[in-house]
């Protein structure tokens, strides 16, 4: 890790509103990992510009006096200065008089970078080359950070290498203010903001009634509308496909955000928290749609998901650098302590755009007076959702669906195969939904259930039609095997239309209505929307633009019992991408191949084949070929390949001979699994009280792993010879039950303490891997609450781990996170060992 030394002797704690950092924030993340940036402009003695990357922990920086530019003829000096704590990214404020860079400081920019060559961020820092993929809110594309040699190595330049936009204005003198305040950095000097015009407006009239708790509050919601239209009085809004929350802060400046239901959602998306403490008003109230902007810059609702009921700080941090979020505000609620609901809603937003930012976290949603038809036009042609036109006199009705507002969205059709139905309920017991089906290529796919807009002689008219083609399995790929409701199947005659509002990644459609009948279409030219031939497609997080990914015989049976197949598997690891990368970074993965499922032949696969595409990345080991899965395609790309499960190195690339950490695997065999949890607990109780982290998972079979986080600290002799006084210290304090004896004849019924997968080369199951055993069983991360005579390992299935997760998060990940002190460790556990022997 860097060192603060520098940034600390520099600043007083007591004298200037800096982060200070404590080391908490930092996080270790693999050479590949996205990490984030920022530009600082900063009006000290002199106009710069500061820009800082995330690495090893900090914020690396550069002070550029010219600013950055989008003009690649341009080379712009960068001083290379002191490293800062990554709390500095949100550092917004004045330094005062005195201080060690006493000025103004905006946060001018912000996002995430990533190397655009082979060597990790450190690599390229200690070579003195750092090229980099820059994607914040004003700079986007290419660049690069060249050492010189003069100013003793502190001299770097700055330029950018896509396409020349050079022009007569620079873009620090185009794009001045803040994303975070939307203040230039002359008006944050001065004190200027606009508190004082806001209380003006807001109490012209008369100071109206105190701001109401948003506790109490529920945003005000759309009635639909069919058609688009222009009309005098009425204000036009695109409709964003996000989350409504409601924003408040208050004058002791607590931030909270609330979603449609009231649901706390502060904690999960702590930037937009941060930027809305950064507006320049004290309190406030404010109406908008959070979204998750894809890289053509439209909203991705399935995007945004990913986001959802995550809470961990760990996995927030991480989440908030590969799915960052903005937030539209289009309404404003209360502003300086006073309510603003009976207002007319043009004169809500007036207020609104008197402190909130163009562009940034927290963006001002703009609208068009009258000319709704030409905006529809424009979402039309740029593939968005819809339009919502307001009553611009219409007051703000909290909680209630209102005709002065009305969501028009954008009708996106489709012909389709019915291929089955679902039973429903009461009555529409018989026919409860239609199943659908769409050619990709050669053949029929599922493309998902459609069940409203089906009138009752319609549903009569279907189930007639239907009966007399009843078919034992469907004539589609791709249909779930566990459906929620009883299902029949038909041989594809009959073709509908509907209506929907986009097509997933697993070339599913989200909310279709069904329209009508179609008479004489051939079932099988129901084509998928071209965008979507050769789905399903599976998008890289973060990164160019990924390459087309086929996946093949997605309906095959890989868990006889279950009935779970390929495509549920593939399933399963897209879902739980964002929760197992971390664990697969960089990391070397040897695979077990099933093609015929866990009940047929397998084989052991360490090399990739020639035939590998050239965006699946891989690294040459020792004579080996290995696969190297960084993002969600690539994965999907080996598990296609028939690996269910995914075995991994201790260690990433650029570090291989430094593990992140140690193993400790409590194999039962003959063992009652009692005595596994007894073991683990033990385990836990023992490193507790020797203040060491420690971390569980199951092995997904009969065993439980036991980590401990090592942050490279050790090579792999050290790692195993640490692992193994610790399992010789259990099996001393525990003769009963636990041994390290290897042979399973020699074991006496005792729980094996195999310290032996600590070594260069030697694997572990993945956290979260899917083992080829009955039920689909999961490598599952546990909590310690969770080890207790109860434990049934059986319940993390490929099914059931993402609904877990996404419910309790990952409490693994703080294996990547701070190492646990050796050397203390090591001497504590020869004492505990020649105690307990002696």
């Amino acid at each position: 890790m860097r060192s603060l030394e520098r940034y600390h002797g520099k600043r007083n704690p007591q004298q200037t509103p800096e982060p200070f950092g404590d080391g908490r924030s930092r996080r270790l993340l693999p050479p590949s990992a996205p990490r984030e940036f920022v530009v600082q402009q900063h009006a000290a003695r002199n106009m710069h510009w500061d820009l800082r990357l995330e690495i090893d922990g900090v914020l690396v920086s550069w002070a550029v006096p010219k600013g950055p530019t989008l003009d690649s003829s341009q080379r712009r000096l960068a001083v290379q200065t002191e490293d800062h704590p990554l709390e500095y990214a949100a550092f917004e404020g004045i330094i005062p008089a005195g201080n060690y860079g006493a000025g103004a400081m905006i946060v001018w920019d912000s996002g995430w970078f990533m190397t655009a060559d082979d060597r990790s961020p450190a690599e390229g820092l200690e070579a003195g080359k750092l090229d980099l993929w820059l994607n914040g809110f004003k700079l986007r594309g290419r660049f690069a950070l060249v050492r010189t040699r003069a100013g003793e190595g502190r001299h770097w330049l700055l330029l950018h290498k896509g396409s020349s936009e050079s022009g007569d204005t620079d873009l620090i003198d185009l794009e001045r203010e803040s994303i975070l305040s939307g203040l230039t950095i002359e008006a944050l000097a001065q004190g200027d903001t606009p508190r004082d015009l806001v209380w003006e407006r807001v109490t012209q009239s008369s100071p109206g009634p105190a701001a109401p708790d948003i506790e109490k509050l529920r945003p005000m919601l759309a009635e639909s509308a069919e058609k688009p239209f222009s009309r005098e009085g009425w204000l036009f809004e695109l409709k964003y496909d996000g989350m409504r929350v409601l924003v408040s802060k208050d004058r002791a400046g607590e931030v909270k955000l609330r979603s449609r239901s009231g649901r706390d959602a502060t904690h999960s998306f702590p930037e937009i928290a941060e930027a809305a403490r950064h507006l320049p008003l004290e309190e406030f109230i404010l109406d908008g749609e959070l979204a998750a902007l894809d890289e053509t810059g439209r909203a991705s609702f399935e995007r945004l998901q990913r986001r959802f009921g995550q809470s961990d700080p760990e996995v927030v941090g991480r989440l908030r650098i590969e799915v960052p979020v903005v937030l539209y505000a289009f309404d404003l609620l209360a502003a300086c302590g006073r309510d603003l609901r009976a207002r007319p809603l043009t004169e809500r937003k007036e207020v609104l755009e008197l402190f909130t930012p163009r562009q940034g976290r927290i963006r001002l949603a703009d609208h068009v007076a009258e000319e709704g038809e030409a905006l529809f036009a424009m979402a039309c042609e740029h593939e968005l959702e819809g339009i919502v036109a307001k009553r611009a006199n219409a007051r703000y009705e909290t909680g209630r669906r209102s005709k002065s507002w009305l969501k028009i969205k954008i009708p996106r059709r489709a012909e389709l195969a019915i291929v089955g139905f679902a039973e429903g309920r009461g009555a529409r017991g018989e026919l409860g939904s239609l199943l659908l089906a769409w050619t990709r290529g050669a053949e029929l796919r599922y493309a998902g259930n459609v069940g409203s807009g089906i009138d009752g002689p319609t549903a009569v008219r279907l189930l007639r039609e239907m009966r007399g083609a009843v078919r034992k399995r469907p004539a589609c790929a791709g249909v779930p095997k566990s459906p929620a409701r009883a299902t029949t199947y038909v041989t594809p005659k009959l073709v509908c239309e509907v209506s929907f509002t986009e097509v997933t990644q697993a070339g599913v459609l989200r909310h279709p209505v069904f329209l009508q009948l179609l008479e004489d279409r051939d079932p099988l030219a129901c084509a998928a929307p071209a965008d979507r031939e050769e789905l399903p497609e599976v998008a890289t997080v973060l990164g160019p633009a990924p390459s087309k990914l086929q996946l093949s015989n997605l309906d095959k049976v890989f868990w006889p019992a279950e009935g779970y197949t390929k495509g549920d598997l593939l399933g399963y690891y897209e879902a739980v991408w964002s929760w197992i990368a971390p664990y697969l970074r960089d990391r070397p993965v040897v695979l077990t191949r099933y093609p015929d499922g866990i009940e047929g032949k397998f084989f052991y696969q360490k090399n990739a084949p020639e035939f590998t595409p050239d965006w699946v990345e891989r690294e040459t080991i020792d004579g080996t070929d290995y696969f190297i899965c960084n993002d969600c395609r690539s994965l999907l790309y080996v598990v296609n390949s028939g690996a269910i499960p995914l075995h991994v190195w201790g260690a990433r690339r650029g570090s291989l001979d430094r593990p992140d950490w140690l193993v400790l695997d409590l194999d039962p065999k003959e063992a009652p699994f009692v005595n596994v949890v007894k073991i683990a607990r033990h385990i836990h109780t023992l490193l507790d009280d020797l203040g060491a982290a420690h971390f569980i998972k199951t092995s997904g079979q009969s065993g439980l792993h036991i980590l401990l986080p090592l942050g490279a600290q050790l090579d792999h002799d050290e790692t195993r010879r640490l692992a193994e006084v610790l399992a010789r210290t259990v099996c001393a304090e525990l003769p009963e039950i636990a041994t390290v004896v290897r042979p399973i004849a020699a074991r006496a019924d005792k729980v094996y303490v195999d310290f032996g997968q600590n070594g260069r080369g030697r694997l572990i199951a993945g956290p979260l891997s899917v083992r080829p055993v009955a039920g689909g069983l999961v490598s599952a991360p546990l909590r310690w609450p969770q080890v207790t005579a109860r434990l049934d390992p059986s319940r993390w299935t490929l099914k059931t781990a993402p609904k877990r997760l996404a419910k309790e998060g990952d409490p693994l990940l703080g294996v990547l996170g701070e190492p646990v002190d050796v050397e203390s460790l090591l001497v504590a556990l020869v004492e505990r060992l020649d105690q307990a022997s002696g």
